[in-house]
C-alpha cells in the first residue's frame, strides 16, 4: 500500500490550464463533488511518486484572494483552515504579468508555493525566453517548474518538486515591500496580531494588510479573537494612511504589488521583438475578425449552424450502427426468451421496455459525442471567450449581465451546471434573472429528440439546419423573456462587465477526447439510472391492466394521456403517446424518445418510419419546439430550487409551460399552411 505524502492544491486564474494540470497528474484517479454547503464543483484525484500518494484538490479558478466571489471565497477558504502541504500556482506564461499577482497573494498568505509555468511551448514559439532562476530568486526561492500540460510535457518533474515540497515544509516569509508610510502601519498591526491569529496559523503581517484594505471576513476572525481595539486601530491606521498615499489602502496595495512583478518580469523574461510582435499582429488580426460588430455575431452563429451539420453528418452513420446492433439484440433476446418458454410479459418487459427503451436513445450518443467535441474545441481554441466578448453587447442591449453568457452557453451541454455557473454573477437580481432564460437552451438531453423527428420528416440536406433552428430559437426566446422579466420582475440597471480574451490555442486531441468522455460519461450514467427507470415506469403504466393491448388507449399510460392530450391538439399532436412522452420527459428529456419506442413497440429506425403515421412536417416541428421549452427536467427544478429557492422554481415550471404551449400553438397554426 503506498504511504500518504500530503494534500496539494492546485490555484491559478480561469483559462490557465488547470484543469489539464489536474487531469495530467491524476488521470482516472478523481473524483467529482461540491463544496460544502454550496453548489461549486470540487474535483480531487491523486497521483503516485516515488511510492507515495499526492492527494490532489483542484480549487476554482479565481483571480484574486479578496473573496469578491463564492469562488474566492472557497479558494480562500480551504488555504486558510485545511493548510494544504503544498500550493501549485499554474499560471498561463503567455500572461505572466497577470498571473503573477494571485502568486504574491498566494505567497503573502503564506502558502507553500510551486511556481508551475503552463503552456511554455507556446512562449517559446512567440520568442519569449524566461529565466527561471532569477523568477524563483525574486519570489523568494519558491521553486519553478515548465509544463506543457496538453502534450504531457513537465507533469512527472512537476510531481517530484511537489513531493519534495511537502517534505521540505514552509519557506521563510515572503514580503513585498509596500513602502515606509505602509510599512509602518503593518509593523505596528502585525505586533499587536501575533497572540491573537497565532493559534489561527495565520501570518500576522498577511493579516495585517487584510484588516488596512478592510477585508469583512478578516475582520470577522481577528473580532471572533477578542481583538475589537485592534479592528478599531486597524481603521484609524486605514484612514491615515488614504490621506498620506492619495489613495484607499486596498488600491495602494494591489498597485504596489503590480509595480513588484513589471519588475520582475522585466529581470525574469526576455523576448525576441521581431517574434513578440509577428506572433501579436497575428492574434490582433483574428481578433479584428472574430470580435467585430459587423462580423462577430453573424460568425457565431455560422459556426454553430456548421456544427450541427457536424454532428447530424457524422453521426448519422455510427447512429446507424447502434441502432442495428439494439434491434439485432431485441429480436436476439425474444427469440431466446421465447425458446425458454418465459413468460410474454418478461419478453415483452427485455424487448420494448428495456432494449427498445433504453436503445432507443443510447442510439443518439455519437450526436451527442460529436457535439461536445465540436464544443470543446471552440472552447479550448480561445473562441468560446471571443463568442462571449461579442454576445457581451447584445446581452445588455436585452437586459443581462455580460457574465449571463457563459451560463447560457454552458445550457447547451446541460442546464443544471450552467444554473451553477450563474453564482459568479454578484447582483442577486442578475443571478436569478439568468438561471431563469437558462433552461431555454437548448441542452444535449433534448438533440435525440430533434435528430428523430428531422431524420423522419425532413430531407437529410435540411436536417441540420432544422435542428440549428430550434437552437437559434432559444437564444431568441431567451434574451426576449429577458426582457419582459428585467422590465418588469427584475427593473435596474445591468452592472459593467470586464472580460478577459485568453490566447488563441491549438488544442491536443488528448484533452478534446477527455473533455468530451467527461461530458458524455454524464448521459451513459442517465441512460442506466433515470432513463433506465423511466422507460420501465412506462412499460409498466403501458401493460396494466393485464388482458389490455400493450400502450392502448385503454391502458394505464393510454388513460393518463388523454387527459392532456386535447389540450394538445392545437398544436398539433394530440395523440395520448405524445402526451405521456412530454410527461414522463420531464423526469429527463431523453426519456421522450425512450417512452415513443416503448409506448410504439419499436426501436429507433422503426419509430422513424411509424412516425410519420401520427405527425406531419408541421407537428413534428411544433413537439420539437415544446420538447424545446415546456417544463425543464427534475435535476434542473431542483437546481433552481437550491439555487433561488421554491418560489422561482415554480415560478420556472409555469412561464416555461405556458410559453412552450403557446409558441408551439403559433409555430403549427402557421406552419401547417405551408408543410403538409
Amino acid at each position: 500500500m503506498s504511504k500518504s505524502a500530503g494534500v496539494v492544491a492546485l490555484a491559478g486564474n480561469p483559462n490557465v490550464g488547470k484543469t489539464c494540470i489536474f487531469n495530467a497528474l491524476t488521470g482516472l484517479r478523481q473524483k467529482v463533488g461540491n463544496w460544502p454547503g454550496v453548489t461549486v464543483e470540487k474535483k480531487e484525484g491523486v497521483f503516485l511518486v516515488d511510492g507515495q500518494e499526492v492527494m490532489v484538490v483542484d480549487l476554482p479558478g479565481i483571480y484574486g484572494l479578496t473573496p469578491y466571489s463564492i469562488d474566492e471565497k472557497i479558494a480562500r477558504d480551504f488555504l486558510l483552515k485545511e493548510k494544504p502541504g503544498a500550493v501549485v500556482a499554474v499560471v498561463d506564461t503567455t500572461n505572466l504579468e497577470r498571473n503573477l499577482y494571485l502568486v504574491v497573494e498566494l505567497l503573502e498568505l503564506g502558502a507553500n508555493l510551486v511556481l508551475d509555468l503552463n503552456m511554455i511551448d507556446r512562449v517559446e514559439g512567440q520568442g519569449i525566453r524566461i529565466d527561471k532562476e532569477k523568477l524563483s530568486r525574486g519570489l523568494g526561492g519558491v521553486p519553478v517548474v515548465e509544463t506543457a500540460a496538453h502534450k504531457g510535457f513537465g507533469v512527472e518533474a512537476l510531481k517530484k518538486v511537489v513531493l519534495e515540497a511537502i517534505q521540505k515544509g514552509k519557506r521563510e516569509e515572503f514580503k513585498v515591500d509596500y513602502g515606509s508610510e505602509a510599512e509602518t502601519a503593518i509593523g505596528e498591526l502585525a505586533g499587536l496580531l501575533e497572540d491573537k491569529v497565532a493559534s489561527l496559523g495565520f501570518s500576522p503581517r498577511w493579516t495585517a494588510i487584510k484588516l488596512l484594505e478592510g477585508d469583512p471576513e478578516v475582520q470577522e476572525l481577528v473580532k471572533q479573537q477578542g481583538g475589537e481595539e485592534i479592528l478599531k486601530m486597524a481603521r484609524q491606521l486605514a484612514v491615515s494612511l488614504e490621506k498620506k498615499l492619495g489613495s484607499d489602502p486596498e488600491t495602494f496595495f494591489a498597485e504596489r504589488r503590480y509595480g513588484f512583478i513589471r519588475g520582475l518580469v522585466r529581470q525574469a523574461v526576455a523576448a525576441t521583438e521581431k517574434d513578440l510582435a509577428a506572433r501579436l499582429t497575428l492574434s490582433d488580426r483574428l481578433d479584428r475578425i472574430l470580435t467585430s460588430r459587423v462580423l462577430g455575431i453573424p460568425i457565431f452563429l455560422l459556426l454553430m449552424w456548421l456544427t450541427f451539420q457536424l454532428v447530424f453528418k457524422l453521426g448519422a452513420p455510427l447512429a446507424d450502427g447502434i441502432d442495428a446492433f439494439f434491434g439485432w439484440l431485441g429480436e436476439s433476446a425474444s427469440s431466446w426468451l421465447g425458446n425458454a418458454g418465459a413468460a410474454e410479459w418478461l419478453v415483452s418487459l427485455v424487448k420494448d421496455g428495456i432494449i427498445g427503451g433504453v436503445g432507443s436513445v443510447l442510439v443518439f450518443l455519437p450526436n451527442i459525442m460529436l457535439l461536445f467535441l465540436a464544443l470543446s474545441f471552440l472552447e479550448d481554441t480561445g473562441y468560446m471567450a471571443r463568442a462571449a466578448f461579442v454576445m457581451d453587447r447584445l446581452m445588455h442591449t436585452f437586459g443581462l449581465h455580460g457574465k449571463s453568457f457563459i451560463p447560457m452557453l454552458l445550457g447547451f451541454g446541460c442546464n443544471v451546471p450552467a444554473i451553477m455557473a450563474t453564482r459568479t454573477l454578484e447582483n442577486e437580481k442578475d443571478r436569478i434573472l439568468t438561471i431563469l432564460v437558462n433552461p431555454l437552451m437548448s441542452c444535449t438531453a433534448r438533440l435525440p429528440i430533434y435528430v428523430l423527428f428531422t431524420g423522419a420528416f425532413f430531407a437529410e440536406r435540411y436536417r441540420g439546419t432544422v435542428i440549428f433552428s430550434l437552437y437559434l430559437l432559444g437564444i431568441i426566446l431567451a434574451l426576449l423573456v429577458a426582457v419582459l422579466f428585467k422590465n418588469t420582475l427584475f427593473k435596474g440597471a445591468v452592472a459593467p462587465f470586464i472580460m478577459e480574451l485568453p490566447p488563441y490555442r491549438l488544442p491536443s486531441i488528448k484533452s478534446l477526447l477527455l473533455h468530451m468522455w467527461e461530458r458524455s460519461r454524464v448521459f451513459l450514467t442517465k441512460a442506466g439510472t433515470i432513463i433506465f427507470a423511466g422507460v420501465i415506469l412506462v412499460w409498466l403504466l403501458a401493460s396494466l391492466p393485464l388482458g389490455v393491448e400493450y400502450g392502448s388507449a385503454e391502458s394505464l399510460v393510454g388513460r393518463l394521456g388523454q387527459v392532456f392530450a386535447p389540450l394538445l391538439k392545437p398544436a398539433g399532436f394530440g395523440e395520448y403517446q405524445a402526451a405521456v412522452a412530454l410527461i414522463f420527459g420531464i423526469l429527463a428529456k431523453e426519456i421522450v424518445v425512450g417512452t415513443l419506442g416503448t409506448l410504439y413497440g419499436v426501436g429507433e429506425e422503426g419509430l422513424a418510419s411509424v412516425l410519420p403515421e401520427h405527425f406531419d412536417p408541421a407537428s413534428a416541428y411544433a413537439f420539437m419546439v415544446m420538447s424545446l421549452i415546456y417544463i425543464p427536467c427534475l435535476a434542473t427544478i431542483a437546481t433552481i430550487k437550491r439555487e433561488a429557492g421554491w418560489k422561482w422554481a415554480a415560478f420556472a415550471v409555469f412561464y416555461s409551460l405556458t410559453l412552450g404551449w403557446v409558441v408551439a400553438v403559433v409555430f403549427y397554426q402557421i406552419l401547417r399552411h405551408f408543410w403538409v
